[in-house]
């Protein structure tokens, strides 16, 4: 997957949506995702993520009370030293305000970007189609890398 390569020694922001994937083997994105993630294990590039990550991602095996689904979503984002989590920190808070602002879009996906951004990512990993209009960051939607392979 040629996409890949462009995140040689960078950091990638990721969003919810790919991890959920990643981690319930989802068929439609199951390459792609497997694909991100394997590079990361090798070291390729750096991902970081919001903490808001670790809430989004827990709703669904708490409220189901699947234990063990949740332990592989607290392992793959509190476990590994090639993901860090960032907290919502007032520097985060202020440039989500201003995403906010310019692109209407929702507080979670705001967040989500700005932690990206601070941090330094170059790229954002997401499914939401919604968020390409931001020009602050990259985008690497799934839906348009299932396309290109």
């Amino acid at each position: 997957m040629e996409w890949l390569n462009q995140l040689q020694g960078r950091i990638v922001g990721l969003d919810t949506a790919p991890l959920i994937y990643f981690i319930e083997q989802n068929p439609v994105y199951s390459n792609i995702v497997r694909a991100f993630f394997q590079n990361l294990s090798r070291g390729e590039f750096h991902v970081v993520t919001s903490t808001l990550t670790l809430t989004e991602v827990l709703i669904h095996p708490l409220r189901s009370g699947n234990i063990e689904l949740a332990r592989q979503y607290r392992e793959i984002l509190c476990d590994r030293e090639d993901l860090v989590i960032l907290p919502v920190s007032s520097e985060i808070a202020e440039i989500a305000a201003r995403l906010r602002a310019t692109y209407n879009c929702r507080t979670p996906d705001a967040i989500q970007i700005a932690t990206a951004m601070s941090a330094g990512a170059a790229f954002f990993f997401t499914n939401d189609t919604g968020l390409s209009t931001i020009t602050e960051i990259e985008m690497l939607i799934l839906d348009e890398l299932r396309d290109r392979v």
